[in-house]
């Protein structure tokens, strides 16, 4: 699929209404401006540039290490390869966790000097007069709920997040106030179905999850596990919409061949 050029930019506007008339939301992550491109070329509604680029573009272990620099120099790139999709960037950990001013310089930071349309953080009451500080400012901020990567060294694992009926009623209590604070979305990551559901109806702004259920208003996956470049990572909610690491090493391993063999470059791919 191609995009029609003469589509506007997604909004969160137009995201709002995908909720109220009941059209599913696609979000995936991009890192480069290659794979915005086409991305964005393919239709996708929201191209997050996620902090999970410390996970899959870096090699780290968690997407604590990556930078405020690190991460304005990714969604650049994204920005200047999509033409339709609303370019969505995470605050990295500790560039917004602190004062509500430091919260906002940081997001000010983000938005001049990458392009992004809008930007996610990840928390709820413990953060939300920074969030409230960003949005006064005049820049759209979408939450994030349940299993936090940023808090990884607080929960201790990946694993389901709000599993309990504490925790549970907590996260609701959190998603109510991000509405409330003024967030157009909220990403609710690695929670029970039946309570992304009960989330999702309660509020008046969209929901996208990720290993969330199917009855969130939109869904994201990381594109390079959604495209089957990580062949070791395929947790429970994962589907793999291609198996790109096969492809990559055989054409890789052809490549070699024929190179040690003298058969690239041929007759006619020379000058």
């Amino acid at each position: 699929m191609s995009v029609n050029k003469e589509m506007k930019r997604v909004s969160t506007a137009m995201l709002q209404a995908m909720k109220e008339r009941q059209e599913k939301i696609s979000m995936l992550t991009s890192y480069d401006y290659s794979m915005a491109k086409m991305v964005d070329q393919a239709g996708v509604d929201v191209i997050l540039i996620g902090d999970s680029a410390a996970n899959v573009f870096a090699g780290y272990e968690t997407t604590l290490p990556i930078t405020l620099d690190n991460m304005i120099y990714h969604a650049a790139a994204v920005a200047r390869g999509t033409e339709r999709a609303m370019v969505l960037a995470d605050l990295p950990f500790g560039s917004y966790q602190g004062s509500a001013n430091e919260a906002y310089n940081a997001a000010v930071r983000m938005m001049k000097e990458s392009g992004a349309h809008a930007l996610k953080l990840e928390g709820g009451l413990e953060i939300i007069e920074n969030i409230k500080k960003i949005i006064a400012g005049g820049i759209p901020v979408c939450g994030h709920l349940g299993l936090t990567p940023q808090s990884i060294n607080k929960f201790g694992n990946f694993g389901v997040r709000a599993k309990e009926e504490q925790e549970a009623a907590k996260l609701i209590e959190d998603a109510l106030a991000l509405q409330e604070a003024g967030c157009f979305a909220i990403v609710l990551e690695k929670i029970p179905a039946k309570l992304a559901k009960t989330v999702t109806e309660k509020l008046a702004i969209p929901t996208v999850g990720i290993g969330a259920g199917p009855d969130c208003d939109g869904q994201v996956l990381v594109i390079n596990d959604m495209l089957g470049m990580n062949a070791d990572f395929k947790p429970k909610f994962m589907r793999h919409f291609a198996n790109l690491h096969e492809q990559i090493t055989t054409a890789v391993a052809n490549y070699v061949a024929e190179v040690k063999a003298v058969q690239y470059p041929n007759e006619d791919e020379q000058y």
